[in-house]
């Protein structure tokens, strides 16, 4: 499981370099085999471990490619998902249309979400956070059945 934030950069190549607390992980759970695709909901990037991408791809393959707004989702994911490995020093390239899309510039946010992790530009990242937590205060969030039994 991912948790955290880390502050990285995007070098000039348009790589980041995965920090060196999940490297073993995910050496030892997909060799460094990982997709990166968009966020249909924000402007950051996913990036899943290979096998978790799998699962992914299983689900939108039961999507119905007549249906528009499955195909839409199937299209928007798939039509943007790209292999990404870890190279010996733990960095993965990030293609243009993916930096485009998450507007990524030198300084990123990588961000563990459980399973996989979001890309983020840093000042997009230090947005969303002020944002949440001032909805969440304010009580604009909707609290759910499943977020009131939530206990923290």
């Amino acid at each position: 499981m991912f948790r955290g934030t880390s502050a990285i950069t995007l070098d000039s190549k348009k790589r980041i370099t995965i920090p060196t607390r999940y490297r073993e992980e995910l050496i030892a759970d997909c060799q460094g085999k990982m997709v990166c695709t968009v966020d249909v909901q924000q402007a950051c990037l996913l990036l899943y471990p290979l096998p978790e991408w799998e699962e992914i791809e299983l689900k939108l393959c039961a999507l119905s490619s007549m249906d528009r707004s499955e195909r839409l989702f199937q299209q928007v994911l798939l039509g943007n998902a790209a292999d990404c490995e870890m190279d010996k020093s733990g960095r993965l390239l990030i293609n243009g249309p993916l930096c485009q899309h998450a507007a990524l510039e030198k300084n990123v946010m990588l961000v563990g979400q459980l399973k996989k992790f979001e890309i983020w530009s840093e000042s997009a990242w230090q947005q969303r956070m002020q944002q949440g937590i001032s909805q969440i205060q304010a009580g604009e969030i909707e609290l759910t059945e499943r977020l009131l039994d939530l206990t923290l």
